[in-house]
């Protein structure tokens, strides 16, 4: 009965220190909790109570703004706030885009160097014969052609061959006119006086009047010798060359002056190419230019720049320039196409960047400069001469420096699309962040950046990407109502829609006249809610 009692007054004994136990643990437990409660309220209202302290650039230029306020492309400036800073005063000038971003992307970068830019200029052209090595078979008088020794256009000719016969009655006058006189020469030697000197010198005249109208000297010497006059006369070939144009017919009278044969030496030929305006500065007299032909894909003819013409054809805005080439086994023929590249002089060693690395907006020329991990700060640049791979940068970029090659569009459109997300306030419609992805962050909506409306839907085309809406009034626009068409965003703003639904929208004036839809809500309940 005793051991009975004592088992029972050792249970309530432990039944009360468990009590007591207990209730010391749950008063420490209360007492810690209101401590990490308070934390986490005051974290969340120190998060809330951010401060604002300026608005930056969307397209991250060094232009900062204390009030809300657009570029000149209508794309709203964005709000930065306490903690979003770097201590780098030039961090608000930066475009930022995550790790994970840059590498889906595609990011690449190349340093700045000094480079000797070898540029070739290029140019289409055509073979021409060398206007020096052309001649022309002209007589002098009045005649006819009696026979042709070579009667066919393009055949080749060595110098002195016989061209044709030719019979005039001026011309065998002439002749008979200097045997006379040559044989009273002879027959007044003994005789002095003025009868001598007169015969004299009408034998010179009549040999100068030969002599003028191109009797050779052999012909003249063998007139001389035999004393009796030819009726016909020997035209030969001044030249080696190919018969580029014959005139003369077997037969055929001819006045004086008149081409009867014109020969071309073509053992060297012209190029004669056609250099657009914007190049003629670079090309100098006496450059190497290296010729292709597409009869000969294989074979590179090369030559030096001898001649740049000093007049413009208006209708191509080209100048021509002449390049002198040998043409050994004549394989070059006038009239073949040419293409033409022309090394340009340098400068020396100069700052120079990739060709993709420059963004052209047509008023101004923007290179990414990397700063450091996922920051890139956009600079404008003044640039200079180009060759085929780089470009030359005259301000704005040092030696060293690394800039983006590869993607500097997309970061362009990746910081002009973060703009647009935090100037139409999306990170306010349920679209948040991750957690860790800071750098993409958008700060909270401006107020009054976009415009609302409500309206039914007419017409879509998805090609286009346009919407025709029958909308109400805009107040922010003063708009009345009326039916109009937008523009989506994107494809996915008008994948649900269908003729006839009612919608509320928010869109933006992208360009003048260009209004743009960045947010569309159906209605169905409540046809008066807005987009918010």
């Amino acid at each position: 009965m005793k051991q009975a009692t004592g088992i029972a007054i050792g249970v309530i004994a432990l039944a009360v220190l468990a009590a007591g136990g207990g209730y010391w643990v749950g008063n420490r437990g209360a007492a810690s909790q209101p401590q990490g409660a308070a934390a986490l309220v005051a974290g969340a209202t120190e998060k809330k109570e951010r401060k604002l302290l300026y608005y930056r650039n969307p397209m991250g230029l060094p232009d900062t703004s204390p009030v809300p306020k657009k570029d000149p492309m209508g794309m709203d400036y964005i709000a930065v706030y306490t903690g979003e800073e770097d201590n780098d005063p030039t961090a608000a000038n930066q475009i930022r885009i995550s790790t994970d971003k840059v590498q889906k992307l595609g990011v690449r970068t190349e340093s700045a160097q000094l480079r000797t830019l070898d540029r070739t200029v290029r140019a289409a052209g055509r073979i021409e014969p060398d206007e020096r090595r052309l001649f022309s078979i002209t007589p002098k008088f009045e005649g006819y052609v009696e026979r042709l020794h070579v009667n066919v256009t393009g055949q080749p000719v060595g110098r002195g061959q016989p061209l044709f016969e030719v019979y005039s009655p001026e011309l065998l006058s002439a002749q008979r006119e200097y045997a006379i006189a040559a044989q009273g020469v002879e027959a007044l030697q003994e005789a002095g006086g003025q009868a001598q000197a007169g015969m004299k010198q009408l034998a010179e005249s009549s040999l100068q009047r030969l002599k003028n109208w191109d009797v050779s000297e052999e012909q003249v010497k063998a007139l001389v010798k035999s004393g009796e006059a030819k009726r016909t006369l020997t035209f030969r070939s001044p030249v080696a060359g190919i018969v580029i144009e014959k005139k003369a017919v077997q037969g055929m009278r001819f006045m004086p002056g008149e081409a009867l044969y014109q020969i071309a030496d073509l053992s060297a030929v012209w190029v004669v190419a056609e250099v657009f305006e914007q190049d003629i500065g670079l090309v100098k007299s006496g450059a190497k230019a290296k010729v292709k032909i597409n009869a000969y894909p294989d074979k590179v003819f090369e030559g030096p720049v001898t001649y740049i013409y000093p007049t413009l054809k208006a209708e191509t805005r080209t100048v021509a320039v002449r390049v002198e080439l040998a043409n050994p086994g004549l394989l070059l023929k006038p009239a073949m196409f040419a293409q033409v590249e022309l090394s340009t002089s340098t400068k020396g060693k100069v700052v120079t960047v990739p060709v993709s690395a420059v963004i052209d907006s047509g008023t101004r020329q923007i290179v990414l400069i990397q700063q450091g991990e996922g920051r890139f700060e956009p600079r404008e640049v003044k640039i200079g001469a180009r060759s085929d791979d780089y470009v030359e940068v005259l301000e704005g970029v040092k030696d060293g420096e690394q800039v983006v090659v590869a993607a500097n569009f997309l970061i362009d459109a990746e910081s002009n699309l973060k703009a647009a997300v935090g100037s139409f306030g999306h990170s306010a419609h349920g679209a948040a962040p991750k957690a860790g992805d800071k750098a993409e962050q958008s700060p909270p909506a401006v107020k009054g950046s976009g415009h609302q409306a409500e309206g039914t839907v007419g017409s879509i085309d998805v090609q286009a990407g346009t919407l025709r809406l029958n909308h109400g009034p805009v107040a922010s626009l003063k708009w009345p109502a009326m039916t109009m068409e937008f523009k989506a965003a994107n494809e996915s703003l008008l994948k649900d829609l269908k003729p006839g639904a009612k919608v509320a929208i928010e869109f933006v004036e992208r360009q003048p006249d260009e209004w743009v839809i960045t947010r569309v809500k159906p209605l169905a309940a409540s046809p008066h809610a807005t987009g918010h």
